[in-house]
């Protein structure tokens, strides 16, 4: 694998680090340091990745059982899409803090955790989340499987609504309506 990898291709490399990555964490290592060769970072970086950002996916599907790899893939791909045409490919020097999130239990429109999913889903878009901060993580899991919304379209969403949360509060009250009937 190379840095320059053919965009047709992304995303079984993409699937393919996974794989290694789960087994080797399954197998007993969860120095997700150590998981990479320089041609594996090289990959991430050229997606708009970080190394701890994907391991979290390693981390919580070999723990929790989810979400599963197809996921993980699907969230990168916006992930992808977002660095390649709106960054141009450069990395965002800016990072959200885990004291910068807004609190749990904020609502907007309503709905509790709302506002800090919100800032974790444009954050993710820019590859501004600290290491300490997972998108998709159980919280974000539990309101979006709430709603049925799966965190991949949530996280498109996020990206066509750009500020305009009130956008996004219509987007989740109108999931929220077809899981009530």
């Amino acid at each position: 694998m190379t840095a320059m990898i053919n965009d047709y291709l992304w995303d079984t490399e993409f699937s393919k680090l996974f794989a290694r990555c789960f087994e080797r964490y399954k197998s007993g290592d969860k120095d997700y340091t150590k998981y990479y060769a320089n041609e594996d970072l090289a990959f991430l970086y050229s997606i708009g990745y970080k190394p701890r950002e994907f391991f979290d996916f390693v981390e919580d599907l070999a723990e929790h059982g989810k979400p599963a790899a197809t996921s993980a893939v699907l969230i990168a791909a916006v992930r992808r899409d977002y660095f390649m045409t709106i960054q141009k490919g450069e990395l965002s020097e800016n990072e959200l803090t885990p004291d910068a999130l807004p609190p749990r239990e904020d609502e907007l429109g309503g709905y509790q955790w709302l506002p800090r999913i919100i800032a974790k889903a444009r954050a993710k878009l820019r590859g501004e989340l600290h290491p300490d901060i997972m998108y998709s993580c159980g919280g974000d899991r539990n309101f979006l499987s709430g709603h049925g919304i799966h965190p991949a379209d949530f996280l498109r969403f996020a990206w066509a609504a750009r500020e305009h949360d009130d956008a996004i509060v219509q987007y989740v009250s109108a999931h929220s309506d077809e899981i009530d009937d």
